[in-house]
């Protein structure tokens, strides 16, 4: 009697397993790669950071190091808010409550912040405020830390107040400022300025060394981890391949490589 097709698939199969390969081994090895993956799921979910662009940008300003961030296997948010708008607190509540609540929901094991000029006032300002108990590190680029002698200058002039909006306008060096009344870091903050500007007008009213928006030293931040200075500039600070090398740096490591500059 000739055999089914299906006899003769069953044969065939059985035919190209290794010699003493039983069913019951295949079924053992079916359940081992079954629970590897299971495993893997569980404990592989990704380090989540949250990206933060500064004043009158949008998150494509972020966009290059967003692939850099994920080409390391981060996952990454990268927020868009609307920085004109409304204050520091107002800003930062919404706009990173929603990001942090994503992240967590995405079962992220730790959260980290990459943030550019205003956007680190917003995470000093929401960690002053909210504990985030899955916080990683948080990197700063040109971050107006201590306030800038722009916003001093200009601030009263109707159209830097209409262009750059409350939160830009509360941005002073002053006691009073929101930079100043938010007190030192009590997380992992790495800070990276520029010293290279394209605005010689504002550098004209900037003492020292700055990036066309902040002088160097006013970046700096009680608190912070490390704090190391890149040749470029305030608005492409971001964009800088050196920047984006010391970003990942400092996000795995903790602390900047100084051997290179």
């Amino acid at each position: 009697m000739l055999a089914g097709k299906g006899e003769v698939n069953r044969a065939y199969a059985f035919r190209i397993l290794p010699s003493g390969f039983t069913a019951w081994m295949i079924l053992r090895v079916f359940i081992f790669m079954a629970t590897v993956a299971i495993t893997s799921t569980a404990f592989s979910a990704p380090e989540a950071v949250i990206l933060l662009h500064g004043l009158c940008r949008t998150s494509h300003s972020l966009a290059k190091l967003e692939r850099a961030l994920t080409g390391e296997g981060y996952s990454v948010q990268n927020v868009s808010y609307p920085s004109r708008t409304a204050s520091v607190q107002q800003l930062a509540d919404n706009a990173i409550g929603k990001a942090v609540a994503d992240c967590q929901r995405d079962g992220a094991t730790r959260i980290d912040f990459v943030t550019h000029s205003l956007g680190g006032i917003l995470v000093r300002s929401y960690l002053a405020n909210h504990a985030v108990p899955s916080l990683g590190r948080v990197v700063m680029l040109a971050p107006p830390n201590q306030g800038s002698e722009i916003v001093d200058k200009l601030g009263w002039l109707f159209l830097f107040k209409w262009i750059n909006g409350p939160a830009g306008n509360e941005l002073g060096t002053g006691t009073k400022a929101t930079p100043n009344r938010l007190g030192p870091a009590t997380y992992p903050v790495g800070v990276i300025a520029g010293d290279r500007s394209i605005n010689w007008i504002n550098s004209l009213l900037i003492p020292g060394r700055d990036d066309g928006k902040v002088s160097v030293e006013r970046t700096r931040l009680a608190g912070m981890s490390d704090h190391i200075v890149i040749h470029t500039t305030h608005p492409f600070i971001m964009r800088n391949r050196e920047t984006i090398r010391q970003t990942i740096r400092f996000l795995r490591t903790g602390a900047f490589d100084h051997g290179t500059g």
